[in-house]
């Protein structure tokens, strides 16, 4: 099997790329902006060319000429240059222009060169430095470091901040199992955000899977795999949250920029041609084919060998599973634990997206963890005053009505409030609405019910009291994830009182309104969540599953009857291990505002 992307070695440099539809295929070297194209040698669906010495550093692309039929997925266009599907450098960001989407225009100014990397160093094996039951805490690199007065300018925005002392600091505090790094991939800004003047600040729109965005991670991969070293020496583990359920070449109106102009197979089509749209995002990447298969493989061992990550969340994640129809036992599953890189890490599923039977929570395999939407939404719904006891109690239990009973390897589910899509935790109990104005929508985009309350007030309030209520809810809400059974997760910020002004879709905030406010942040609320995630991480295996037996008490500490579970009104719930040695313990109750975990 060919290997795709450039490589150096032997003292020649080997050019690969996939495009099997293609007439004809040129390797463009760059020179500054003098370009020189070489005519490469086709071998079935690969095309290849290997020149002498080495060309570490050299500054590269690919134009591929064939049929212009897009009705029919065919978009040959030799005036394009398209970036390498398998590039793990870039020389500069992807940026809209409408030339990108226009047959004829040439587009070497505008799209990135892929750059040629030295040999790269491939890492001794580790375990996973992470535990079920921990804490992973989601983050955005560029809004969580932007504001912290401790890290120099210099290294604001950046993957390397996340290793200076004072976050390396902040992390053990507040005892984080895994930081979660939202993408740091190469993606390009939706069409309609340029006009308005905004940008996409969440990169859920990649277009290059390997390549580190030259933005976020200057120093590319050296740079994030000394982050992850740092990391691991305070013993955080390090997720990467990749997108592969679409790319940003969009609709049929996108932009040519790479799988587009090399083999558009890589997108689902329904029966007529068009495009399936599964994701919301003009397309949606084909894991029946197995070059989709093998580009996801490869990426995520590349993350792994190269730089040390622990594991991956899955954006939209039914996708890697749909052909086109979703399916537990889909090849993609299979491949990954086969892989000797991979079998080991850890994968986190967001176990939904919008296309038919695209809602699958509790669907993936068992040595994989699902982000639990069920859990935000009770919890939710319990403390706004709408849902009862026992919707929390299955909550809190593990939800064992979704993922069944635990097995030995603990609970699949991921607990979380809030997340990066959707209210910040702060926001959720001071606004009822979303207010999404500054996205330029007209206030249209975002979700529209978030099971949410202002306590009296909507927005922000001078008033002492309902600062105070809604202070109290938060800290509610708060320990009821922390005793909550499983891994629970929290996104930068939440933790002291975040807030995103009632936006409830920030992706294209990159200013203060999605910036993490360290100056004023709540720091007696970020001493509970201290508080809080140091009780759980000294018991840890009491979290990972649900202690059994448990014993179900009253308020008064006597049993539980089948009674008092139907008084659900009441908004009760105590419970404790049977085994006095098992440190397991939490009580909650509604109508005090109050959550306790311990004895």
């Amino acid at each position: 099997m060919t290997m795709l992307g450039a490589h150096v070695e032997g003292g020649r440099t080997r050019f690969a790329v996939r495009s099997p539809h293609a007439h004809r295929v040129w390797l463009c070297r760059f020179d500054g902006d003098v370009e020189t194209r070489h005519l490469m040698e086709r071998g079935g669906s690969d095309w290849t060319i290997t020149l002498p010495g080495d060309l570490a550093g050299t500054r590269y692309g690919y134009r591929a000429a064939g049929e212009w039929a897009p009705d029919k997925g065919l978009w040959f266009d030799p005036a394009k240059l398209l970036v390498d599907p398998y590039a793990v450098a870039l020389d500069r960001r992807f940026v809209q222009d409408p030339r990108l989407a226009l047959f004829g225009e040439d587009t070497a100014d505008i799209a990135p060169r892929a750059v040629v990397p030295s040999p790269l160093i491939a890492l001794t094996p580790e375990r996973p430095r992470f535990a079920r039951g921990g804490l992973v805490y989601e983050l955005n690199v560029r809004a969580f470091t932007m504001l912290h007065p401790d890290v120099p300018e210099s290294l604001r925005g950046t993957v390397a901040a996340l290793a200076h002392p004072a976050v390396l600091g902040y992390l053990k505090k507040i005892k984080v199992t895994a930081v979660e790094l939202m993408p740091v991939v190469a993606w390009i800004d939706e069409r309609h955000l340029p006009s308005l003047g905004l940008v996409n600040s969440w990169g859920y729109n990649p277009i290059a899977m390997m390549a580190l965005d030259p933005g976020l991670c200057p120093g590319g991969v050296a740079e994030l795999r000394d982050t992850v070293a740092a990391l691991h020496a305070e013993g955080i583990g390090v997720l990467l949250d990749l997108v592969f359920n679409h790319s940003g070449e969009s609709d049929t109106a996108g932009g040519i920029l790479s799988l587009r102009g090399l083999d558009d197979a890589a997108y689902s089509r329904a029966p007529n041609g068009d495009l399936i749209n599964d994701t919301g995002c003009g397309n949606t990447l084909d894991f029946s084919n197995p070059a989709v298969r093998r580009l996801t493989v490869d990426t995520m061992r590349h993350f792994v060998v190269h730089c040390g990550v622990d594991g991956f969340r899955f954006d939209l994640a039914p996708v890697l599973a749909r052909g086109p129809g979703f399916d537990p036992a889909a090849p993609i599953f299979a491949e990954i634990s086969a892989d000797a890189s991979l079998a080991d890490r850890i994968f986190i599923a967001e176990p939904w997206d919008i296309g038919p039977g695209g809602y699958q929570l509790g669907q993936f395999p068992e040595n994989w963890l699902e982000w639990n939407d069920r859990f935000r939404d009770d919890v939710r719904r319990f403390w706004k005053g709408e849902g009862g006891i026992g919707a929390l109690a299955t909550r809190l239990a593990g939800s064992s009505d979704i993922f069944g009973q635990q097995s030995d390897r603990g609970c699949r589910s991921v607990n979380f409030l809030a997340a990066h899509d959707g209210f910040t935790l702060a926001d959720m109990v001071a606004y009822e609405q979303r207010h999404n104005w500054a996205n330029g929508e007209q206030n249209r985009d975002g979700h529209g019910e978030n099971f949410s309350w202002n306590n009296g007030v909507e927005g922000p309030s001078d008033d002492a009291a309902v600062i105070a209520a809604r202070r109290v809810d938060i800290k509610a809400l708060l320990g009821t994830l922390f005793a909550s059974s499983g891994t629970i997760m929290l996104t930068a910020g939440d933790e002291f009182g975040r807030t995103q002004q009632g936006n409830n879709n920030g992706y294209c905030q990159d200013n203060a309104i999605g910036w993490v406010d360290w100056v004023g942040r709540d720091q007696d609320l970020e001493n509970y969540v201290g508080a809080l995630s140091a009780e759980r991480a000294a018991h840890l295996s009491c979290y990972e599953r649900f202690p059994a037996p448990v014993r179900w008490l009253t308020r008064e500490g006597g049993a539980m009857a089948v009674t008092d579970w139907e008084r659900a009104g009441e908004g009760w719930l105590n419970c404790a291990a049977e085994d006095e040695n098992v440190p397991f313990a939490f009580r909650i109750d509604r109508a005090a505002r109050c959550v306790k975990i311990g004895p």
